[in-house]
């Protein structure tokens, strides 16, 4: 007969299907609690540049470009309009001070000129003729007094004798009245004549002072005349080199105050360089900068800021400061690198492309040697060279600087 056979709870079938299912299960969870599920990428580790995050000094500069000029300048501006007569030196000559540049001619200017000439020449000669009119004047109260005086010499000593002699009754009243009637007549005379000449000598002074006064003027206003005319001769003010800002050719016309040309003084330049206003109220006079030029660095340093700002930018004159570059002229280009405070002992990361992608808000850090992780990060300054780490780094992390603009969202980077 049939034996009824039990049937087994734990079969082999049943442990390995349930292990299985467990195994997964747990490979599941692993999955969704611990694995990595960053986004990565494989890049090549030849096609990016790692930069070393580093302490080291810190100065904040900015690049600018600026151009050189002379230390000194004169410009030379037409103070009488007219048509060029001669042309003397060319640009580019070498003056000194008072070499002749350009002759000009204005005739209807010169003609001008003579009449004024003429009217004050004219005016000198009145007064000549009134100043020979009040010393006429004086001569001849002089001379009347001269002559009463003469009268009186002869008349005071008759008189008195007369008078001794009427008293005497030596002699008739009549010969005495008539004697003493010239006597009064002639000391009264002369009393008024004085007191005339007194007064009139007061105005005679006062006069000849307005006299003297009005012909000095005149005298002065003939020299400025006669160098109007020098006007129209341009002459070098210093000495330095000629330049001019067109062309000039003979008979051209030119306007009163119009600019013919300037003169820069050899030897001594400045570099002018305008700078965005953003950095208008972080600079200074004084402010050092350096420049490369003929592969050697020069020092300069700001020693005037212009106040005005034109399109979004304000102007500085810098010099040099100690040696100067030799074979530098007017109009070269210097790029420099300007100081902004002074310099201070950071975390540095070096300047790359990535900073256009993140913004400086995060970078790929190594982890190892065979990736690298996405991380935040905080950065302050900037200069050519270096930014300033606030957060995120320290010494000796390897740092992704090239750009990121290939690498999308994801997470890892995965070297090759």
């Amino acid at each position: 007969m049939d034996k009824k056979l039990e049937k087994k709870t734990f079969t082999v079938k049943r442990v390995a299907t349930w292990g299985g299912g467990a195994l997964l299960l747990l490979f599941i969870a692993y999955q969704f609690i611990f694995a990595d599920r960053s986004s990565k990428l494989k890049v090549d580790r030849d096609k990016i540049t790692i930069s070393d995050v580093k302490r080291g000094v810190f100065q904040e500069t900015i690049p600018q470009t600026g151009t050189v000029q002379p230390k000194r300048t004169v410009y030379l501006d037409a103070i009488e309009g007219g048509n060029i007569k001669r042309i003397v030196a060319e640009s580019g000559t070498v003056l000194k001070a008072g070499d002749v540049i350009l002759e000009l001619t204005n005739l209807s200017r010169e003609l001008q000129v003579l009449q004024q000439e003429a009217a004050l020449v004219e005016s000198i000669n009145r007064s000549r003729d009134t100043r020979l009119g009040i010393t006429k004047n004086e001569l001849e109260q002089l001379s009347t007094l001269a002559q009463i005086d003469n009268q009186l010499a002869i008349l005071v000593p008759q008189y008195r004798r007369q008078k001794q002699l009427y008293e005497k009754k030596l002699i008739a009243k009549q010969d005495f009245e008539k004697t003493e009637a010239d006597y009064n007549y002639n000391m009264d005379r002369r009393k008024f004549t004085y007191v005339t000449y007194r007064k009139d000598s007061l105005n005679r002074i006062e006069q000849l002072h307005d006299v003297d006064d009005s012909e000095r003027r005149m005298k002065q206003n003939l020299v400025g005349i006669g160098k109007i005319l020098d006007n129209l001769i341009i002459r070098a003010p210093i000495d330095g080199q000629l330049s001019y800002p067109q062309h000039w050719d003979v008979g051209q016309a030119v306007n009163t105050a119009q600019r013919l040309g300037q003169i820069d003084v050899l030897g001594s330049y400045k570099v002018r360089v305008p700078i965005d206003e953003l950095y208008r109220p972080r600079i200074s006079e004084g402010l050092h900068a350096t420049t490369e030029f003929a592969n050697k660095t020069y020092g300069l340093v700001i020693t005037y800021k212009y106040p005005d700002v034109t399109n979004g930018r304000f102007e500085v004159d810098m010099e040099f400061d100690g040696e100067v570059p030799p074979n530098i002229v007017r109009g070269l280009s210097l790029r420099m690198r300007i100081e902004l405070g002074q310099s201070s002992e950071e975390l540095l990361l070096p300047v790359g492309g990535f900073y256009k992608d993140t913004g400086g808000n995060w970078v790929f850090v190594l982890d190892g040697n065979d990736r690298a992780v996405r991380r935040d990060i905080k950065l302050g300054r900037k200069s050519p060279d270096y930014f300033e780490v606030l957060e995120g780094l320290k010494p000796g992390d390897r740092v992704v600087t090239s750009s990121y603009e290939n690498f999308g969202n994801n997470e890892v980077l995965l070297f090759n």
